[in-house]
């Protein structure tokens, strides 16, 4: 691999494939490194890890990694501290989109194994910074690439909408694979930047109702965990910025399982003194 540059120290390039993107609760399922030594040399790894919990249909959907894929393979903790120190120690950083997400898994993740992974000394470069920094995604590079114009009414909201609509429309022509109506148009958007209320961050659907997707009891149903811990639920309502919907599912789950009213006793009932 040929730099333009010359190396003071080793330069790192990897990526990492994960269970999902929450940095608390995720794990690392994949890392691949290049690295590139001062005097050229290079150096390829691959290594795949159990990351100890089930890996969601999604994310198996992105990376290709099933549970069976990894059920023999050791926990990141037990090489982290080699990955540490004979791959990355001393090493500058490279990759797309690492500042966003890959460093703060792997820092996460080397925590986790009580290995104090930090950044100092080390360059990080991000080919995502650099790539969108050189080629903005914003609405006037829109109309410059699709429309051969400059926006001229940039940050005028009707002049934004005027643009946005002839955007859309040469869009449609560019692409013809495109879908020509509204309702495949939608499912084209939301397949690749789903919108998620609060309530979908909060909860999937499964064939035991609302499935929790963040927090403690991620990947079981409410209605377990309104069986088994009550106490967690009563503190999400106590969430000061909790959403409303949020709320509103949480209270009909603590509702549902809270015991009957015992039934008024009955005054005639029962021996009395004469």
């Amino acid at each position: 691999m040929k730099l333009p540059f010359e190396l003071v120290q080793p330069l790192v390039f990897f990526d990492l494939e994960t269970t999902g993107l929450d940095v608390k609760n995720d794990r690392i399922v994949e890392l691949a490194l290049i690295k590139v030594t001062p005097q050229g040399d290079v150096l390829e790894r691959v290594r795949r890890y159990n990351p100890g919990l089930p890996i969601p249909p999604e994310a198996t959907a992105v990376h290709g990694i099933t549970d069976a894929d990894v059920a023999d393979e050791h926990p990141f903790c037990r090489t982290s501290r080699s990955l540490n120190d004979e791959l990355l120690a001393g090493c500058d950083l490279c990759g797309f989109n690492i500042r966003r997400f890959d460093l703060h898994m792997l820092i996460a993740e080397f925590k986790r194994c009580d290995i104090r992974f930090t950044l100092d000394g080390r360059r990080v470069l991000d080919m995502q910074n650099i790539f969108h920094r050189e080629e903005p995604r914003d609405l006037s590079a829109a109309a410059r690439f699709y429309l051969g114009r400059e926006h001229e009414e940039a940050h005028s909201a009707l002049g934004d909408i005027r643009t946005s609509a002839a955007v859309l429309g040469a869009q449609l022509e560019r692409y013809p694979h495109l879908p020509q109506d509204l309702d495949a148009l939608h499912a084209y958007c939301d397949e690749f930047s789903p919108f998620r209320t609060e309530l979908d961050r909060w909860f999937g659907t499964a064939e035991e109702g609302h499935v929790f997707r963040r927090g403690k009891y991620k990947g079981e149903p409410l209605a377990q965990v309104a069986a088994k811990s009550a106490d967690y639920l009563r503190w999400m309502l106590g969430v000061d910025d909790m959403d409303e919907d949020v709320l509103s599912l949480v209270q009909e789950a603590v509702a549902a399982r809270a015991p009957p009213e015992l039934p008024l006793s009955d005054p005639t009932n029962g021996s009395e003194s004469a």
